[in-house]
């Protein structure tokens, strides 16, 4: 009997073996047959728009048809559906004190990385965004970045000076973290909102180089690099890095740093950069007393007080992923999850729990 089973778990090891080579061979066929017909030329994506304001009523509706008797929930979503009709067809006018809300908010969401992937669908959205958006409108970016590298976080601060330089209202909200390329980004806004204890900041650079010059020298292993160009080169991975080459690389930092604080100074003038250009971050209440930031509050609570009054209009670029992309992440997310599932079953010790 044991023989038998062993000889079973032995063909069934093989059996799942062959099944995942195969399965990871058309992955990679289908994969490539898909980058080939996006290189020729096809749509890569697609934008999606949510009406916030419908998922907030149905959070309402769902709290009422609970609380409430049918008779008195009908009542008020008759009367819902009247207020609604009425705010459509009458624009409030502006008061001495108030301005007129905008007609249409409409929602970005950004979350950063080192690279600031998110900028390739920040692009599109914006780009959608403004065959529509009008100076009677206003746009909200959702901003969590801890920064990254330069040139990605340049390209997104220039998409959203867009929509500034087209005259349409621009508010940034921070729920956690908008520092260096975050900050850049979120201080083109006209507004900036953040919450209590969100970071915000770091307006400076920095540079992490290391070196293995002396390990290659230990091992007698000789490391060539030609250049053409005095400064082609400063600091290096494997050669040896002089003097004067460090003093290049330090300007060079330097100068990026001089650009950053113009960046700020362009769109914050009122900022002391002497005190906020220290590449320090601050938590959202110190942030607002040096300036950093206009108000303190949550996204949520901005939107749900926008979504009174105007359409809140969320907006998605969606890359269109293709069949082998789709298989491969199924298959990842199969395997992650059975990893998990097989640690809950071990103990502090690494030993199966019974």
């Amino acid at each position: 009997m044991w023989d038998f089973l062993a000889q079973y778990g032995l063909f069934l090891a093989k059996a799942v073996t062959v099944v995942i080579a195969v399965v990871f061979c058309a992955v990679g066929i289908v994969a490539a047959a898909g980058r080939a017909r996006s290189g020729a030329g096809g749509e890569h994506g697609h934008i999606e728009v949510r009406k916030l304001n419908d998922r907030l009523d149905m959070m309402r509706d769902a709290l009422r048809a609970a609380t409430l008797d049918s008779k008195e929930f009908r009542k008020l979503r008759k009367s819902d559906r009247k207020a609604e009709k009425a705010r459509h067809k009458s624009r409030p006018t502006p008061s001495d004190t108030e301005p007129a809300p905008p007609r249409r908010v409409y929602v970005l969401n950004f979350h950063g990385d080192i690279r600031a992937q998110a900028v390739q669908n920040l692009r599109e959205e914006i780009t959608a965004l403004l065959t529509l958006a009008e100076p009677a409108d206003r746009v909200v970016v959702r901003l969590e970045s801890g920064g990254g590298m330069v040139h990605s976080y340049g390209l997104a601060a220039a998409q959203l000076a867009r929509v500034r330089e087209r005259g349409i209202p621009l508010t940034v909200c921070v729920d956690k973290v908008a520092a260096s390329g975050g900050y850049l980004m979120a201080c083109v806004a006209e507004r900036v909102v953040a919450a209590p204890f969100a970071m915000l900041g770091s307006i400076g650079v920095v540079a992490q180089i290391p070196n293995f010059h002396r390990l290659l020298q230990k091992h007698d292993i000789d490391y060539e690099m030609v250049t053409a160009g005095q400064y082609k080169r400063t600091l290096t991975l494997f050669g040896h890095n002089t003097d004067a080459a460090r003093e290049k690389f330090t300007e060079e930092l330097e100068d990026t740093h001089a650009l950053f604080k113009e960046f700020v100074s362009r769109y914050r003038p009122a900022l002391d950069m002497q005190a906020v250009a220290t590449g320090e971050a601050w938590f959202g209440e110190r942030a607002l007393a040096l300036g950093l930031v206009d108000a303190l509050g949550t996204s949520d609570a901005l939107l749900q007080e926008a979504a009174r009054a105007s359409d809140v209009l969320e907006i998605r670029y969606v890359e269109r992923k293709g069949l082998g992309e789709r298989l491969g992440l199924t298959i990842e997310g199969a395997v992650e999850r059975g990893v998990a599932r097989a640690a809950e079953q071990l103990d502090g010790r690494g030993n199966w729990l019974r």
